[in-house]
């Protein structure tokens, strides 16, 4: 049995949150440089978060993007699995789902460069049309 092509746009967008996540610890490793902060120093217990105060703003962009990419993303996982629980894999989801994924990698790219809200927003917009497109079809397939 060939997998689902719905797959393919799950672990892609699995891949890029790795690499964002990997974007991000290097870009904290040169923050953490920067203000002469060592692995020894960090107290017990903190957190990303309390680095905010103190970091670049630039050098946060990349965690902000990853905590993006492990929000809204969940809901991109759970309605594609659906659709393959559902065998719904027609070609507009296929496209649907790896439109969403090429728009986060887009929203990704604008955070963690040059972080323009105006253009986040649209890459955001767009993609959570995709997702919403994604809900629609399944709820139209499982109602209909």
């Amino acid at each position: 049995m060939q997998p689902s092509p719905l797959l393919g746009p799950v672990v892609a967008l699995v891949g890029w949150t790795l690499i964002v996540l990997v974007w991000m610890a290097i870009a904290r490793a040169g923050e953490f440089k920067r203000l002469g902060i060592t692995r020894a120093s960090i107290p017990n217990g903190s957190r990303g978060v309390d680095l905010e105060p103190h970091a670049r703003p630039e050098a946060q962009w990349k965690a902000h993007n990853y905590m993006h990419l492990v929000e809204q993303p969940t809901i991109f996982y759970a309605i594609v699995f659906a659709l393959v629980l559902m065998g719904f894999d027609d070609p507009i989801n296929v496209w649907l789902a790896w439109g969403y994924v090429a728009l986060r990698i887009v929203h990704s790219l604008i955070q963690g460069t040059v972080n323009i809200v105006r253009y986040r927003l649209v890459a955001f917009a767009l993609s959570t049309l995709c997702l919403l497109s994604l809900t629609i079809h399944a709820a139209i397939r499982l109602l209909g």
